[in-house]
C-alpha cells in the first residue's frame, strides 16, 4: 500500500486563490505550492479569531496589540501571537523564527518576518507582514477629548 506522499498528490496541495477571482478560461482561479502557503498565513494573521461562526478559535490574536504602544513589549506579544496561529493552523510549514523589525520612517508600522520552510523540504522561505499599530500622542500635544 502506498503512502500519501507516494501516490502523486503534492502535499501542498491546490486552492482557491484569495481574494477569490476567475482565471483567463472563467474559471475559479486557484493557487499552488508557495503561493498556496502564503495566502494562507496571510488568511491566519488576517482573520480575528471568532470572525468565523463556524471556526470560531480559527486566526491569530494579532489584532489585539492594534491599540498597543509600538514598542519592544507589543514587538514580543505580536511574535508569540503569530507563532502561536502558525504552529496551530498552518501544518504544512515548520516555523523557524518570528522576527519583528520597526520601520525607521513611519511611526507605528512593525514589519512580522516569518521565516519557514514547507515540511519535508529544507528550502527556507520567508513572508514579511505588515503590521500597523496607533501611535502613542506625544505628551504636550492634543489627544481625544476628554468625557
Amino acid at each position: 500500500m502506498s503512502g500519501y506522499l507516494d501516490s502523486g498528490i503534492d502535499f501542498v496541495g491546490a486552492g482557491w486563490a484569495y481574494p477569490l477571482g476567475v482565471d483567463a478560461t472563467g474559471r475559479i482561479a486557484l493557487v499552488a505550492r508557495d503561493r498556496e502557503i502564503q495566502e494562507s498565513l496571510r488568511l491566519i494573521l488576517g482573520t480575528v479569531p471568532g470572525e468565523r461562526p463556524m471556526r470560531p478559535e480559527f486566526g491569530c490574536r494579532i489584532h489585539e496589540h492594534v491599540f498597543g504602544p509600538a514598542n519592544l513589549t507589543t514587538a514580543g506579544r505580536v511574535a508569540h501571537d503569530v507563532r502561536e496561529a502558525i504552529e496551530r493552523w498552518e501544518p504544512r510549514v515548520d516555523l523557524l523564527d518570528v522576527g519583528i523589525s520597526f520601520d525607521s520612517r513611519t511611526e507605528g508600522t512593525m514589519y512580522v518576518d516569518i521565516h519557514y520552510t514547507l515540511r519535508g523540504d529544507n528550502d527556507p522561505r520567508n513572508l514579511v507582514f505588515p503590521f500597523y499599530v496607533i501611535p502613542d500622542v506625544p505628551e504636550g500635544l492634543p489627544g481625544p477629548a476628554p468625557e
